[in-house]
This record gives C-alpha cells, structure tokens and sequence, in this order.
C-alpha cells in the first residue's frame, strides 16, 4: 500500500474513524492487538486490511507499511500506549503526520512540540460542547471563523417565501420543515419555507440581529448565594440523622451518668468545712474525671462509703464510655456519610441546576464547560471511590454518590427542579435506564427538561431516539472523530455542533496547487457543503464574506466549510486529487 492512514486501535473513536475514513474512499490499514472477534470480522466486512500485534514493536509497525502511509493515528484508550506509539513512529519516519488521542492536557501540551500543532486531540474535550449545549437547550453555536466571530441560530419563518427574504445576508445550512419532513442540509437560499419552518443559518452577530432584533446575548446563571447560617444548621442536623444507633446509646449513657453523678455530688459531697458542693462544681468535679484530666481539686478521702464508691464506678465506668464514645465519633467524622448528607440537604435549595450523571473523562470535561459558564451543577456518581472527585470539589460542585436509577437518588438532586441532565457514564445500558427512569420520575415534565444520553453505539443511539422518544442521544466517538480524520488528512476541523439530530463540521480547508479544486467555482462543491467565507492568498483583506456561488478557489486559499463530514471528506479528496474527474 502506498498513501494509506495506519490506525493503531479497534475500539470507540479508533473504530467511528475507521468506519469514517474507509467510507471517503481512504486506504487504511488497522494494527490491533486485542482480538475482538466482532471488531475484526466488522472490519474486514469493510474489506479494511488488519495487521494484528503491538503498534508499540517496530517490526508490527513496518508490517502496516509504516515507510510509505501518509498518516499514523493513534486511537488506543491508554494514554501511555499512544504516547508510545506515536513517539516510536517520529523515530523511524520523523516525517510522518501522526495524530494521537491523550487525555492529559500537559502531556499533550509538550508533545504537541514533537508530533506539530492539531495532532493531539482529547476525545472528551472535543465531545463537550455538543453535551453542554444539549443539556442548556442552546439553539446557537458560537463559531470562530479567522479570528473572527460567527453565530449558528435557528430562526423561525415566521411567513411564506424564500430562505433568501427571511434571512438576506447570512448562510442557510438546515431547514427543518413543520410538517415532519426530513431535514434539507445546506438548503438553496431560493427554497421556499412557510410559516413554522425553521432556518438554521450562520452570520456575523450584527448580521443576525438585523434580522431578529430580539435574538440576544444568552444569560449566564451565577452560583446561587447559600445563607451560612442555613448551611451551619444543616450540618448539624446532617451530623445528627448520620449518627448511628451504636453511637447514639453511647452518648446517651454518658450523658445519664454524668447528670446522675452531678445529682449525687449536690446531696452527698461535703467538704472539710461542712461547705456542700455546688452545681458548678458538680458538674466541674464530674467533667475532670470523666475526662480523666482530674486537677486533685476534690478529695473524696473523708467522704462516705458509698459516695466513694460511686467516684470509683464514675472513675471506671466514666472513662470507657468516653473512649467508645471517641472511637464512634472518629469513625463518623473520617467517613463520608456526613458530607453526603450534608451535600444532599444543601441540593433541595438549588434551582434551575445541571444535572451531570457520572464522573468519569467526559463528564469531568462536561462539568468543567458547565461550571466556567457559570452554572449550577450537581454530580450523580455511583463510585464512591471515583478518581475525579476531588477534581468536583475543588470547582465546589456538589456530588451524591449512588445509584442514578434508583428513584431516591434523582430526588435528591433535585430532578424536579434542574434545567437539564446530561447521562454521560460509560455504559449503554446504565444511560439508558437511567433516561428512563428520569423520564418516569419526571412524567409530563419529560419535554420541558433536556435529557441527554451518552450512547456509544451508532444503531444503537438511533433505535433510542426513535423508539423511546429521546431527543438529545450524543456519542463522543462520533464527535470527536471528524477531528481525527481531518487531522491525518489535512483538513482543520475546528467545531462540531448538532441542528437537531444532525451533526455538522466547521472545516478550514487549504486549497492544495497541484489540487482538484484549483480553478473550480462555489457551486461546483457538494450541494450539502456551505462556503461560508474564504481568505485568499496573497489577498489583504483578511476575510472574504459572504462568498458568491460564481467565486473561484485558487491555490493557497483557505476555505472554511460547513457541512456532515462524509461531504466534507469528498471535498477534501477532491483538493487533494489532481484529476477532478474521477470524484465528480
């Protein structure tokens, strides 16, 4: 093979990004080691050559035709294994692209030094946003374009006409029918909508605004402000309802003990004088021994018998039921149950919230994009033991530990009060039991409060919103994978985002000399592919926009496309062919 992309792993983004690049037309070679049976009979059904044994040997690398492949990604789970990977190529061929998946920013950040700009890629950073926006019910993607700032709204027809006299200016790049039709991708501004339609289009803010005056800045929710008092008190009460029977029987003991011995000091103790002791000594008297701190400031030498042998039960008795009593309390202080139940009262006050089920990469990543701006986030986490939970507390996120499908837990994150939930565990079928379940519990509240489920697989994610009426179904894979195809294949992906079910890309493209684009028109593009602006070599304005369908490319041009990513990937093929007709 000659010109072909290498993909060390066969699970998650390695397998969405094989599937992605054999479906443009790429020649790839797979190096897996695992011996999945399923994963290997999948991809040799796509006729996708598979080289087994560890990427980290040289030899299983020279196997794959490391010499002569355009790109190397590494997709395995482990960062130490594509760190490998990735720096063991450099060394055999330091001109290879390589393009590597690390989950750590400051690794990622040096080797980023080694391997060049945009070939370390974080699959739960890239799948973020689309989990946040989903989750916040936001109908506009943010956009940067050049430097410069470019908005993705949905604007309702609000009349008959054309794209063109409702929204003059700006570039259509969905419209989303009243009747139920399928979506028309990249529609032409000469289709006609009718009232009830939606326009999703991408502009400039002072564009868009001219159009929609009322569409605005989205508000940004502060962390509510908690009465200090109110949270004192509810540690105290949380302290209490967490205190064990055990302790409890104990501390009630001492309690009796002491308030019997102060009882029998008031009537039986005399001093050398006559002098009866009084409350406060009593209590003093009975304190110092207890505590067995005594300060000889009482002698009970010339008292009566029995007055004696009450001070040597109090004495022995005393300091046992004071021991087990520390005990009881050092195990409840060091355990987590107060802060639980603590972390729970302190939720019934919050309002308007996220709701993040599972703490794992991407739910980490989700509450960082959450928290920074400005929401209010609570955390359901199964895993008490969970590596990222001191991560939450440090962002002063609260996290419930338990079960997300049991009814009681989603109360007591306030489920009933929250403005989203985003189900990002790693596992199918818990986010879909837990969707359920919050469906259930939340009854005919179900469609006012987004509900978003991390689903892996692809036929699996579409039977879950078609079947059982989920709206917002995100898989991370399939996110972030666009980014790890344009990146071995030279197009800049630089967003993702959804309108409605559909996922699109925001490309930079360079227009390639010895390319098939070279020449060419806009309107010579896929019909489902939107040039929103261009920047030409050579050319002192910075940004060309709007661009005309009449516009030609030339070399060095950097375009900046919009559209699914399999229409992104011809036009990639075709800037890289030199014969324009074998793709037409």
């Amino acid at each position: 093979m000659n010109d072909h992309v290498i993909v060390c792993g066969l699970r998650h983004v390695g397998l969405r990004l094989i599937e992605q690049l054999h479906g443009a037309g790429e020649q790839v070679v797979v190096i897996d080691d695992r011996h999945d049976v399923r994963l290997i009979r999948l991809v040799r059904d796509w006729g996708v050559r598979l080289v087994e044994g560890s990427a980290r040997r040289p030899d299983t690398l020279l196997r794959a035709g490391l010499e002569t492949a355009t790109a190397l990604v590494c997709a395995e789970n482990e960062d130490l294994e594509n760190l490998d990977v990735a720096l063991l190529a450099r060394r055999i061929r330091p001109d290879l692209r390589v393009v590597l998946h690390l989950t750590n920013p400051a690794v990622g950040r040096a080797l980023t030094r080694v391997t060049g700009p945009g070939s370390v890629l974080d699959v739960p950073s890239l799948a973020a946003p689309s989990f946040v926006e989903a989750c916040l019910a936001r109908r506009r993607h943010r956009l940067t374009i050049a430097g410069e700032d470019f908005t993705v709204v949905e604007l309702p027809a609000t009349s008959e006409g054309t794209i063109r006299s409702i929204a003059p200016g700006v570039a259509p790049i969905a419209l989303l029918p009243a009747d139920g039709e399928d979506m028309l991708i990249c529609p032409s501004r000469d289709v006609s909508v009718r009232p009830g339609d939606v326009v999703a289009v991408v502009g400039r803010e002072p564009d868009l605004r001219s159009l929609r005056p009322e569409i605005e800045e989205e508000e940004v929710t502060a962390h509510p402000r908690v009465n200090r008092l109110r949270m004192m008190w509810r540690y105290v009460a949380s302290f209490a309802e967490e205190t064990g029977k055990p302790l409890r029987l104990i501390v009630v003991a001492l309690f009796t003990v002491a308030a019997v011995s102060v009882l029998l000091l008031l009537v039986g103790y005399s001093g050398v004088t006559g002098r009866r002791m009084g409350l406060i000594d009593s209590l003093y008297f009975t304190t110092e021994t207890l505590t067995t701190t005594g300060f000889g400031d009482f002698s009970f030498a010339a008292q009566s018998p029995w007055l004696r042998v009450w001070s040597v039960f109090l004495m022995i008795f005393g300091v046992t039921l004071v021991t087990i009593t520390y005990a009881l309390l050092t195990d409840l202080l060091v355990s987590r149950r107060i802060a639980r139940s603590f972390g729970k009262k302190h939720l019934i006050d919050l309002r308007d919230h996220v709701i993040v089920v599972g703490l794992g990469l991407v739910g980490l990543r989700v509450v960082e994009a959450l928290v920074a701006l400005g929401q209010s986030v609570i955390v359901l986490e199964a895993d008490e033991d969970n590596r990222h939970l001191a991560l939450a507390d440090s962002m002063g996120v609260p996290v419930v530990i338990g079960d997300s499908t049991v009814t009681s837990n989603l109360e007591a994150v306030n489920l009933s009060a929250a403005r989203g939930v985003a189900v990002v565990t790693s596992n199918d079928l818990a986010n879909i039991e837990t969707g359920l379940a919050i469906h259930d519990l939340l009854g005919e509240r179900r469609d006012e409060i987004p509900i978003v489920l991390r689903i892996f697989d692809r036929q699996l994610a579409h039977t879950v919103e078609t079947s059982l009426g989920f709206r917002y179904v995100r898989s991370p894979s399939e996110l972030s994978s666009p980014w790890f195809v344009g990146a071995a294949l030279g197009l800049d992906v630089l967003n993702t985002f959804y309108v409605e079910h559909q996922p699109f890309l925001l490309g930079r493209l360079t227009v390639s000399e010895t390319g098939g684009l070279v020449g060419r028109t806009v309107r010579d593009l896929s019909a489902r592919i939107r040039l929103v602006a261009i920047t030409r070599m050579g050319s002192p304005v910075d940004l060309e926009y709007p661009v005309h369908t009449s516009d030609c490319f030339g070399a060095g041009d950097q375009a900046y496309l919009i559209g699914p990513y399999e229409d992104l990937l011809i036009v990639l093929r075709r800037n890289r062919a030199r014969d324009l007709g074998q793709y037409a």
